[in-house]
């Protein structure tokens, strides 16, 4: 028998080995391959870690990657710590399966014995990694003994962020309000939908609560394709931060819109419940087949094109709403792998392309026309900034101010009057009902 299939066997013979082996392996793929871990998870995934997985081992499996890249800073210093002369060069996988086993010893309700057992284990069955299951079973033991020690700094929030990201929101907002950001990324992420209609008749068939917004945040746990109303279309996922952009642009009938990066959809859904004339436009195909299945099941209707938005032409539109790449640091708590993913590099690049989709938008746009542009990002270049510099440069573009009038919070109002949000904002004593995506949205009007 080859070695490979020898030691996906041995795997397969050890309960809850198959799920540490595909935790570690997606914890990999995110640092060290730049992999987004919501794609690790797809059937799709390249390559696909899950494969032959009971589905309690890949919730496992989803569990253990998520909080491991969630607690990645503490957990790496940790490790740090007790390695007193650091990782083995060469040692393959080694410090994904330590970062998976702190992780379970640290945050997650894992047996200690367990944990350790299974993390020696692992490291075993690889080859670039058989020699230190020695060092594994007695870095893991240690972690053991000084873990009131590590909680502690876990609580203080020190390494929650990558420091040079953690200065930037104390430059943007403060010491106090970047540490409030920061301590809302570490809890687990509310779960909000959109409704077609109803939404106090949806939050109580739901068990959920209509936020001040419109949108409403579920308590359950139940799967969502199990929930009532999924099937028939009722109501779509959607964070109520990212909910608000297409509100803003207050679309009519038989107006036509661009709705730019369309997919995956949910500010598609919301143009065309206006019984507007939807363009949705996406540079990716597959990420459009999405969009297209979600519109299906909600009984939706819009027209998909596959273009680059920078380069897209056609008839000016009424209205449009560019929902730009970013460098999505607002969405940190729902996509923990973001600030480990990215670089301070990243942003520079970012902001250069939202600027040229921002030219396009402004050609496309009818004299009298309204243009929303929103980021999911925390960074003033992805946001304020960039409008900043497309007002100095289009003259013929003023800004319209949000307003409390609209349903929007005052505190989501910036003293621009564009739309500005962070996950710190809705304090809740259960988490699972406090804070919201942070999301920037600036409101524009071509002049006549």
């Amino acid at each position: 028998m080859p070695a490979e299939a020898a030691r996906e066997a041995e795997a397969a013979r050890t309960p809850g080995l198959p799920a540490r082996l595909a935790a570690a392996s997606i914890i990999g793929d995110v640092i060290q391959g730049g992999h987004r871990l919501d794609e690790c998870f797809s059937p799709q995934a390249v390559p696909n870690r899950l494969a032959g997985l009971e589905p309690r081992d890949v919730a496992l499996t989803r569990s253990i990657a998520t909080v491991s890249l969630r607690r990645l800073g503490v957990i790496r210093h940790a490790l740090g710590e007790l390695l007193e002369k650091g990782l083995p060069r060469q040692a393959g996988r080694l410090e994904y399966t330590l970062i998976a086993a702190a992780a379970q010893l640290l945050f997650l309700e894992a047996a200690d014995h367990a944990a350790i057992d299974l993390a020696v284990r692992a490291t075993k069955l690889e080859p670039k990694t058989g020699a230190y299951s020695g060092v594994v079973n007695g870095v893991l033991r240690n972690l053991v003994r000084r873990r009131d020690e590590f909680l502690a700094l876990a609580a203080s929030g020190e390494h929650d962020a990558p420091p040079w990201l953690a200065q930037r929101w104390r430059k943007a907002y403060g010491e106090a309000g970047a540490q409030a950001i920061i301590a809302m990324h570490m809890q687990e992420p509310p779960l909000d939908v959109s409704v077609k209609s109803d939404p106090q008749g949806w939050a109580e068939r739901l068990d959920g609560v209509v936020l001040p917004t419109g949108s409403v945040r579920l308590k359950t746990r139940t799967p969502i394709t199990e929930l009532d109303g999924y099937s028939d279309g009722e109501w779509w996922v959607q964070d109520a931060a990212a909910a608000l952009p297409a509100r803003l642009l207050a679309t009519k009938p038989d107006e036509r819109v661009l709705d730019m990066c369309a997919a995956p959809g949910g500010k598609t859904a919301q143009l065309a419940l206006t019984r507007a004339h939807v363009v949705a436009l996406d540079r990716s195909a597959e990420r459009l087949k999405l969009l297209t299945a979600n519109l299906s099941r909600l009984d939706l209707h819009a027209d998909v094109a596959v273009a680059d938005a920078t380069g897209y032409q056609a008839q000016p539109f009424d209205a449009i709403l560019i929902d730009a790449p970013c460098s999505a640091t607002g969405t940190s708590r729902r996509h923990p792998d973001v600030p480990w993913t990215k670089k301070p590099g990243d942003i520079e690049t970012l902001a250069a392309l939202q600027a040229k989709m921002l030219a396009r938008a402004a050609l496309l746009t009818k004299a009298g026309g309204r243009l929303v542009y929103c980021t999911c990002s925390l960074e003033p270049e992805e946001g304020e900034q960039q409008i900043a510099a497309f007002l100095r440069r289009n003259p013929d573009f003023r800004r319209e101010p949000v307003t409390t009038a609209e349903g929007i919070p005052a505190e989501f109002i910036n003293r621009d009057g564009d739309l500005r949000t962070v996950p710190s904002f809705w304090p809740n004593d259960d988490a699972r009902l406090a804070g919201i995506d942070g999301f920037f949205a600036a409101r524009l009007v071509r002049q006549a």
